[in-house]
């Protein structure tokens, strides 16, 4: 092999189609922007919305009246009073979830009496819609299955026409690339003819998933009516994306449409706990929130249609002041991006009518905390973007759900140190009955237990009324029930369900305390790629992330038992989650326990039973699939194809600014210019050189003619 007869058959042209710019100014969110004049929510989201609130108040006020009269001193002290403080935010927050399911309920009631409308009538015009997948890292034969299967059924249903496969990749290993790349051609070739698949990697990663977004906008925009954002573990039904479509043609200022996904393909017992939760108390939530927001809704930054033309004029992102973690740029953009439509007049909905939107969960506690790390500190980056100005209160509800998610953990574990320093003072201090100097009568200090423990019943019915709520909807809708197993069933996964989360609970309060303690601290999260499959956790890895929880019940239980025994026995619940951590967490990531469940019957899902012909269909793509090489940079060298293949599908590396050469690159070049063999070549090469030589032309063929032997009289 020689360099001439390495030549491409023409240069690399990219992957993508030629460029069509669309500008995405920068938000200045100290400005209000001009919007069209705002219409009053209609007759529906008003009432929701007054159950949401009289729910909410009803609750909060009842609640703490009770808390205020089971203690009752002539001098309220300083401990006291911080726990009706913080018991009263904390009772807020979860009273406004069960407002939130009561008035989903509501509307579900509503859409029965009235006349069913029609399905709305397209604009004249074919829509151009991009099935946008940005990924970072991932397995590349999992996400070109899943757009090949959605590739598919829209063409089975003649829903093909006007709509592209578009690929952006994040992704810094060059042997992921490398793979992905390989992946898009034979996702090319699949689709050849029927519907267009464009790639494109980023050399420079500014501002994560949100950047990669933004890049395509300002530069293939233009080309595109729409654009269906998907995660790599999303599957969208074709009567769905044509639907949306639809949805978005019938209304001019819709700006996005969210769907509400549902999870499938859980295998370990951790995920498939999650997949029914979300299954059978799910669609309550998603029910009540899109009851009261309204055209003010949400966006889940996945699984959504966005109109591009409205996306760029008004989610151009900006980087926030300070120091990370608070600063820099917008780790959870998907929230600041529907806020950002809303305050220019856009509508942001969801639906709950069109099903056949899913994703897939984390498959173990950990994992599930990893990613939580990054939610955190995105949520609670918001408090700089709540003083936004321009913004609708309801976005402002929004940001302010968000960021309540991971500060209301912290503020439990507050509640129950402060009741925990009173039994610790009611214990080892004496009370003072006679605080003042010539006082006639005593103060006597009241506790009603009684009252106490009404009032913590009361709390755990407000904190179930939403899954109450679910479960009756399981038990009264004939799919779900016969799809769970019956009511049997049904009863039985929701009692396990039940158990298993109030075990697990305090876990995730003091993992979600961590983060935000870590966040405050100034620690950043980092960018680590999400893990999807199955791939079990041993006991040292679940010891070495939950020891600390398991020392804490313990020492804890030593306190109370030495205060009070009986004591003891009203806070075991909260402390045999922590005191089973370990165990909890090395078999929440087991698929021995999950099929356990599933042939018992516990944790059973419709989907389980019956998968949706998408995910079967990837399924099987995905068992089909050729293997792609583990070392890309070798599987280059030795295929001339698959390099030119390579080469040909991504855009090319862009050049380095006059006096600044790229100092990987200068090194990769000299070290392969040394190099005797492909081994030692690919020996001496860092990953940052790695990535170089991928997306260069040049060293490509340079690594392409090196031997696997030293040719005789070489020095080895």
């Amino acid at each position: 092999m020689n360099a001439a007869s390495d030549a491409l058959p023409h240069d690399p042209v990219g992957g993508m189609p030629p460029e069509a710019p669309l500008p995405m100014p920068e938000q200045d969110l100290d400005r209000k922007p001009p919007r069209e004049r705002g219409r009053w929510p209609g007759a529906a989201t008003l009432y929701a919305r007054i159950i949401l609130i009289c729910t909410t108040l009803a609750i909060a006020s009842y609640g703490v009246h009770q808390m205020l009269q089971v203690v009752r001193f002539a001098r309220m002290t300083l401990l006291q009073g911080l726990m009706i403080v913080f018991f009263a935010i904390t009772l807020t927050w979860i009273a406004l979830a069960t407002g939130s399911a009561l008035a989903g309920a509501s509307k579900r009631r509503e859409a029965r009496r009235r006349t069913p409308t029609p399905t709305p009538t397209p604009t004249p015009g074919a829509p151009r819609t991009a099935l946008v997948m940005p990924i970072y890292n991932e397995d590349p034969l999992r996400t070109m299955s899943a757009l090949q299967a959605m590739a598919e059924a829209l063409m089975a249903a003649d829903e093909h026409p006007g709509f592209e496969v578009v690929v952006l990749s994040d992704s810094t290993d060059a042997d992921a690339w490398i793979r992905e790349s390989l992946a898009v051609s034979r996702l090319r070739a699949a689709l050849a003819g029927a519907m267009p698949v464009w790639y494109r990697r980023r050399w420079r990663n500014v501002a994560r998933k949100a950047g990669n977004i933004e890049d395509f906008v300002e530069r293939w925009g233009g080309r595109y009516d729409y654009m269906v954002v998907l995660d790599a573990d999303s599957l969208i039904e074709a009567s769905t994306l044509v639907g949306l479509v639809r949805e978005m043609q019938a209304d001019p200022r819709l700006g996005i449409l969210q769907t509400a996904p549902m999870l499938i393909g859980a295998r370990t017992l951790f995920g498939r706990l999650q997949q029914f939760a979300a299954r059978v108390y799910g669609p309550v939530i998603t029910r009540g929130l899109a009851a009261w927001s309204g055209d003010s809704g949400n966006y889940w930054g996945h699984n959504a249609i966005i109109r591009v033309a409205a996306f760029a004029e008004s989610c151009g992102l900006p980087e926030l002041p300070g120091r990370k973690p608070f600063g820099g740029h917008v780790l959870s953009h998907d929230f600041v991006e529907a806020a950002l439509l809303r305050r220019r007049g856009w509508k942001v909905r969801m639906t709950t009518e069109l099903g056949g939107s899913w994703e897939e969960s984390p498959p173990s506690l950990i994992d599930l905390a990893v990613r939580d790390r990054r939610w955190a500190q995105g949520n609670l980056q918001h408090l700089k973007v709540l003083r936004t100005r321009g913004l609708p209160l309801t976005s402002r509800v929004h940001l302010g759900i968000g960021i309540m998610s991971y500060l209301s953990s912290p503020l439990w574990l507050i509640l129950l140190t402060i009741g925990f320093a009173l039994a610790l003072q009611s214990h080892l201090i004496r009370p003072e009955y006679f605080t003042q100097d010539f006082q006639l009568f005593p103060t006597w200090p009241r506790f009603d237990t009684d009252r106490m423990t009404a009032l913590f019943w009361f709390s755990m019915v407000v904190l179930l009324v939403p899954k109450s709520i679910g479960f009756a909807r399981a038990l009264l809708k004939p799919s779900l029930r016969r799809g769970s197993g019956g009511a049997i069933g049904v009863t039985a996964s929701v009692g396990f369900e039940v158990l298993l989360s109030a075990l697990y609970a305090p876990i995730l309060m003091l993992i979600q305390c961590r983060h935000v303690f870590e966040i405050l601290m100034g620690r950043d999260s980092g960018w680590k790629t999400q893990r999807r499959d199955v791939e079990g956790m041993s006991w040292g890895e679940a010891w070495g992330f939950h020891k600390r929880h398991f020392l804490l019940s313990c020492v804890t239980a030593l306190i109370v038992w030495f205060l009070s025994p009986p004591m003891l026995a009203w806070v075991s619940p909260a402390l045999l989650g922590l005191f089973l951590s370990v165990p909890l967490s090395r078999y929440s990531g087991s698929a021995t326990a999950g099929r356990l469940l599933s042939r018992i019957g516990l944790l059973r899902t419709p989907e389980e039973a019956r998968a949706p012909p998408l995910a079967t269909r990837r399924a099987a793509l995905l068992a089909a699939a050729p293997p792609l090489p583990e070392d890309g940079l070798a599987y280059l060298a030795r295929h001339r194809e698959a390099r030119w293949a390579h080469l040909h599908g991504n855009l090319p590396r862009p050049v380095d600014p006059r006096g600044e050469p790229n100092p990987h690159a200068l090194t990769a070049e000299q070290k392969l210019h040394q190099a005797r063999t492909l081994s030692e070549a690919l020996a001496w090469l860092t990953p940052l050189e790695r990535v170089q030589v991928a997306g260069d032309a040049r060293m490509l063929a340079q690594l392409a003619l090196l031997t696997d032997e030293p040719r005789p009289g070489e020095p080895i």
